[in-house]
C-alpha cells in the first residue's frame, strides 16, 4: 500500500483524491490546505472544466496539515503528490525529495529546463522518483493510440497533427495566465500535453518551427512543424489562446500509421454543450472502427495515471510516460517553439 499526502486541495487536488478512490493500492493518508475549511473536509467551493463539483469530503482518519513541512514530516505519507500552481512546483518538490518522499507532481515540472534538471537531479540525489502528471496519454482515445502505435498493428507511425486551443481564461478565471513566472501561458501551460505526447510517440525533434502571435514576451498562439531525424515523420501542432469566449476548450489529433488513420476531436461551448468526434480508425482496406472506450469518465485517466504511479514506486523502475526527464524535454521544446516564433526561423533542439 502507497500512502500519499495530497498537497493542495483546489481542483486538481479533488480530481486526484476521487482517482485514489479507485486505486485499490494507494490511499490518501494526509493532506495540505491553507484553507481550514478545507482541512475539516468542506470542498464544496471547488468547481473545473470536468468531472463533478467539489462536496463535502470525510476526512476520518487522515491527517489534514496546515503547514507543507508537517506533511513533509509526516512518516505515514510515501508520496506527496503536488497540485499547486506551477510556480511553486521547484520549492516544493526539492522541498520533498529532500523529505524522503517520492512526487507526484502536476505538469508542468517547471516554467524552465533549468529548474527541470534541478529537480530531476534532486530525485536522483536522493533516491526516490519524480512523477510528472502528464495524463494526457492516459485518456482512453490516446491510450488506445499509443497502444496501435506500439504494437505495429497498422504498421510504422508516419506522423500526425495535434490541437489545443482555449479561450482566454486570465478575463475569467486564471489573472496570471500569461505571465512566464507564475503559470507560463499557452505553450508551457497548455501545450505541453502534446509536447510531451510528441515526445513520448516520435521521439525528441531535431528543429522547430512555429509561427504564431504573441502577449508580451508569451506565445498567445501558434502553428508549429517538428522536424526529426527521419525525414519521413511529418508532426505539426496547433495551440494556443482564441479571444472569442464561445469555446471554452477544444482538442483532438489525427495520426496517421502505414496501415490506418486515427482521428478524434472533442469542444466544451460556452452553452454548455459539447461536441464529441469519437475516436475513429479509419483503416487502409476502407472499414471505420469504432472502438469501445468506457463509459467516458474523465477521472478514469487520472486513476490510470496513478495505477502507473503506484507500480513504478513497489517496482522501483521509473516510468516510461511521467518521467523527469520526458517532461523536461516537453518543456524545452515549449520554449524553442516560442524561440522560433520570436525570431521568426527554425530553431535547432
Amino acid at each position: 500500500m502507497i500512502n500519499v499526502g495530497i498537497a493542495g486541495i483546489g481542483f486538481m487536488g479533488w480530481i486526484h483524491w476521487l482517482a485514489y478512490q479507485k486505486v485499490p493500492a494507494a490511499k490518501v493518508s494526509a493532506i495540505w490546505s491553507r484553507d481550514e475549511k478545507k482541512r475539516r473536509g468542506d470542498w464544496t467551493g471547488i468547481k473545473g472544466n470536468f468531472g463533478p463539483e467539489g462536496t463535502q469530503v470525510d476526512l476520518t482518519g487522515i491527517a489534514a496539515h496546515a503547514e507543507l513541512d508537517q506533511l513533509l514530516a509526516d512518516q505515514n505519507v510515501d508520496l506527496v503528490d503536488l497540485c499547486l500552481p506551477p510556480h511553486m512546483h521547484v520549492e516544493t518538490c526539492l522541498k520533498s525529495l529532500e523529505a524522503g518522499k517520492h512526487v507526484l507532481v502536476e505538469k508542468p515540472l517547471a516554467l524552465t529546463t533549468k529548474d527541470c534538471d534541478r529537480i530531476v537531479g534532486a530525485a536522483d540525489s536522493a533516491g526516490k522518483q519524480v512523477f510528472v502528471g502528464h495524463v494526457l496519454p492516459f485518456f482512453p482515445e490516446y491510450a488506445h493510440a499509443r497502444k496501435l502505435i506500439d504494437d505495429g498493428s497498422h504498421g510504422n507511425v508516419l506522423g500526425g497533427t495535434f490541437k489545443r486551443v482555449i479561450s482566454d481564461p486570465s478575463s475569467q478565471w486564471l489573472p496570471d495566465f500569461f505571465d512566464p513566472d507564475r503559470i507560463g501561458g499557452p505553450m508551457v501551460d497548455l501545450h505541453v500535453h502534446d509536447a510531451h505526447l510528441i515526445r513520448l510517440l516520435f521521439g525528441m525533434p531535431t528543429e522547430v518551427v512555429a509561427n504564431g502571435r504573441l502577449r508580451g514576451d508569451v506565445v498567445e498562439y501558434c502553428q508549429s512543424l517538428f522536424r526529426f531525424d527521419d525525414p519521413q515523420l511529418t508532426v505539426c501542432a496547433v495551440c494556443g489562446v482564441i479571444n472569442q469566449q464561445g469555446r471554452s476548450f477544444t482538442h483532438g489529433f489525427e495520426i496517421h500509421l502505414e496501415g490506418a488513420t486515427l482521428q478524434f476531436e472533442f469542444a466544451v461551448f460556452a452553452d454548455g454543450s459539447t461536441d464529441v468526434m469519437p475516436l475513429k480508425v479509419l483503416t487502409d482496406d476502407g472499414q471505420v472502427v469504432r472502438p469501445d472506450l468506457g463509459d467516458g469518465d474523465p477521472v478514469n485517466g487520472f486513476v490510470a495515471e496513478i495505477e502507473e504511479v503506484v507500480r513504478c514506486v513497489e517496482s522501483g523502475n521509473p516510468s516510461q510516460i511521467l518521467g523527469g526527464d520526458l517532461a523536461r524535454d516537453a518543456i524545452l521544446l515549449c520554449h524553442k517553439q516560442t524561440e522560433s516564433v520570436k525570431q521568426a526561423k527554425p530553431i535547432s533542439v
